[in-house]
């Protein structure tokens, strides 16, 4: 086979805690609990790691927020006030989120977004903990807990993706091609 012609080529990966099915032969651990993303419009197939393995690969925080809906210290998380270009993507999957494009400072002390990256990448549900009723956000193949959605945000949406720093792994643009992000490349040139 010719190297860039591996469009349906199957690969399993077999990395503990990887789990992924990939269809473009592009994908391999990134670290820090995250799975390397689809790779210009390619297909992956992402089957969630094990409880054990969440645990061995996420730090206590990380497995905390995303798998038992905690909620990190506001103004004391990795992404709350980054500034630089580029995306968010899931720490489990690698799924891509957020875009930075989309971030604005809400006061919060946490990542707030005014939409979604890839909207098909990001579920709604209904939380009525703490005796409220509030919107969660959820990635949708890994089914992390990221955060809350409110209604509260700024033109043109209106909307506040409030998001959970230790949910998320950011991808700059200088890295985007490198990390198998090149389809989001044009958002910042």
């Amino acid at each position: 086979m010719q190297t860039g012609k591996l469009i349906l080529v199957t690969l399993l990966l077999s990395l503990p805690g990887i789990g992924l099915l990939v269809l473009d032969g592009n994908a391999a651990d990134t670290g820090a609990g995250a799975a390397k993303p689809l790779a210009d419009g390619h297909s992956v197939a992402f089957s969630k790691p094990t409880e054990a393995e969440l645990r061995a690969r996420l730090t206590p925080l990380q497995y905390e927020v995303t798998q038992e809906e905690a909620t990190e210290r506001a103004f004391d998380n990795a992404y709350w006030d980054n500034t630089q270009a580029g995306i968010y993507v899931d720490i489990v999957s690698g799924e891509p989120l957020f875009s930075s494009t989309d971030k604005f400072e809400s006061g919060t002390g946490w990542p707030s977004f005014t939409r979604p990256l890839e909207p098909e990448n990001v579920v709604e549900k209904t939380d009525r903990s703490f005796f409220m009723v509030r919107t969660e956000v959820r990635s949708k193949h890994a089914d992390s807990h990221l955060g809350h959605l409110f209604n509260d945000g700024p033109e043109p949406t209106g909307l506040r993706y409030c998001i959970n720093s230790a949910s998320l792994r950011f991808i700059s643009a200088a890295d985007l091609e490198k990390e198998g992000y090149g389809k989001y490349r044009k958002l910042f040139e």
